[in-house]
């Protein structure tokens, strides 16, 4: 089962994922893969009802949705193992170089010690299926990481750890 976590709290997911040859329902909310993105683009695009997401594989390039974001509400970025941090850095692309502001959503294998991670790097949902992990979420039982190497999407004030490593950035 997957726990949805919308800006730290469970919420009811009101999205559908479509899935190959299913028929996109007008009035709902859907999830779809790139590749049917791409094959019903015009359709999808001005459905007169409904929010649109888009799946992404690792794989999947943002530039192939990047024209069109102003017409997504969601981008699903796919964690397919907890050792490929791909998607870290389409959030930041999507939040940084193109303005997104919708939601951004992890799903595949988001385990508790990313979590902190995903928030400064662009994610607000978190689709978790790692039962440890939803536990550690609902006892607001975070990594506790406080010392950074990079700024963060929200709240980038930081300042300078002590110890002369400028390069090291402390959670205010």
């Amino acid at each position: 089962m997957t726990t949805l976590f919308i800006d730290g709290a469970v919420a009811e997911d009101p999205w559908v994922s479509i899935d190959g040859e299913q028929p996109v329902p007008e009035a709902e909310d859907v999830i779809v893969s790139l590749a049917l993105f791409e094959a019903q683009r015009h359709a999808l695009l001005t459905r007169n009802e409904g929010r649109l997401g888009v799946y992404l594989e690792a794989d999947d390039q943002i530039d192939a949705i990047a024209d069109d974001l102003g017409k997504i509400d969601l981008v699903a970025l796919d964690f397919p193992s907890f050792a490929d941090g791909r998607a870290f850095s389409k959030a930041r692309l999507l939040r940084d170089r193109h303005g997104f502001a919708g939601e951004i959503r992890a799903t595949g294998d988001v385990r508790i010690d990313q979590v902190q991670h995903m928030r400064r790097s662009g994610f607000n949902a978190l689709a978790v299926h790692h039962q440890p992990t939803v536990d550690s979420l609902m006892e607001i039982k975070d990594a506790g990481l406080n010392l950074f190497y990079q700024p963060a999407i929200e709240g980038a004030e930081a300042r300078s750890s002590s110890g002369g490593r400028s390069w090291a950035r402390r959670a205010l």
